[in-house]
């Protein structure tokens, strides 16, 4: 079945979400995961489905502020609540739980759903029609948890655009360039969430050259921190005066931008089992399959070194030969994030554990 296009965007900007979840994977804490805007898209296109007909292929995540409920210090620690005492007056069981207040901006990638026949209202010169589906779109959201997370009315401010709004995307590459460097001027200041699976497979072959046994799994660790090594000299360049040596991380160099380590959907443990087969299943109705994380790296930088809507965007994508469900970003590798990315292996732009 071939892929419908993109046919518009819709966006939801500057949202307020409090008490967000901050535990995105098993391993990884801080930003929710893209897994959980992925499962926030299909849930409002089904609340959506009744009166606006809309499909919502592709999500994309800014962020404009974060505030992890931490304890800071050198080893951060989770604020906690403080549960009633029980019957007998004792303590009360505490579960740890993450929470992170966010205000970011949703750009979602939706196309129309059409009876046959019916003429497309996806189109120039539909703006109160788009309007009114957006509208809508910000009315149902916010009776809907983000990421586990409440939203809070946004406060409107002068040059801060909060009101949901949708419009078409050209179907030239130029004009649809050209359009979407007006619209990330709105998201600025922000980060935008993009992946970079490349930098995997790169940080496993440096760590090779030294250790031929390392994993991928070591990969991901090792990108995920600071590792500051002995810099010698260059051929040619004469030793620091004061004797000192110079100290870098050969995989975070100037330019290298904000790195992290990232969970990108998940990895099957066990074959698809009928629906109802698997007592005490969330769902009896619904076939069930056991999973695990996928872990990869993403990367934060500013919505204006985008130049087309589709490198913001993620997918769902399927893999049921090898159980993979996952999300994948439409960013490439560019000159500026390696110097040779042309033959990097997909196989190893993930792990899984």
């Amino acid at each position: 079945m071939k892929t419908q296009q993109p046919e518009a965007i819709l966006v939801l900007p500057h949202l307020r979400v409090q008490n967000a979840n901050a535990v995105s994977s098993p391993l990884t804490h801080g930003f929710p995961s893209i897994t959980a805007f992925m499962g926030l898209m299909w849930a409002l296109e089904r609340k959506l489905a009744p009166g606006i007909p809309l499909h919502m292929q592709a999500v994309g995540v800014i962020s404009h502020y974060h505030q992890e409920q931490v304890k800071q210090g050198f080893v951060r620690t989770f604020n906690l609540t403080r549960n009633p005492v029980d019957q007998h007056g004792d303590t009360a069981a505490i579960v740890e739980e993450g929470r992170i207040h966010l205000d970011i901006t949703l750009v979602f990638a939706v196309a129309e759903k059409r009876m046959a026949g019916a003429p497309p209202r996806l189109v120039q010169g539909g703006e109160a029609q788009m309007q009114e589906w957006a509208s809508a779109a910000g009315a149902i959201l916010s009776q809907m948890r983000v990421a586990g997370g409440t939203l809070l009315p946004s406060r409107p401010a002068p040059g801060k655009r909060v009101r949901p709004w949708m419009a078409v995307l050209p179907e030239d590459h130029e004009a649809r360039a050209e359009q979407f460097r007006r619209w990330r001027r709105q998201w600025l200041p922000g980060f935008a969430l993009v992946g970079q699976d490349h930098l995997l497979s790169e940080c496993l072959a440096k760590l090779r050259e030294t250790n031929p046994d390392a994993t991928l799994l070591d990969a991901w660790l090792h990108a995920a921190r600071r590792n500051y090594e002995p810099v010698p000299s260059k051929e040619g360049e004469a030793a620091p005066a004061d004797g000192k040596q110079l100290w870098a991380d050969p995989l975070h160099g100037k330019g290298s931008g904000w790195t992290v380590p990232i969970p990108v959907g998940y990895a099957a443990l066990s074959p698809r089992h009928l629906a109802g087969t698997v007592d005490n299943a969330r769902n009896m109705g619904t076939p069930l399959r056991f999973v695990e994380s996928i872990y990869s790296l993403g990367r934060w930088i500013s919505p204006h070194h985008l130049s087309q809507p589709e490198e913001l965007w993620w997918r769902a994508e399927i893999d049921e030969a090898k159980g993979l469900y996952r999300c994948r970003n439409g960013r490439a590798p560019a000159a500026t994030d390696s110097e040779d990315n042309a033959d990097w292996d997909d196989d190893d732009s993930y792990d899984y554990r």
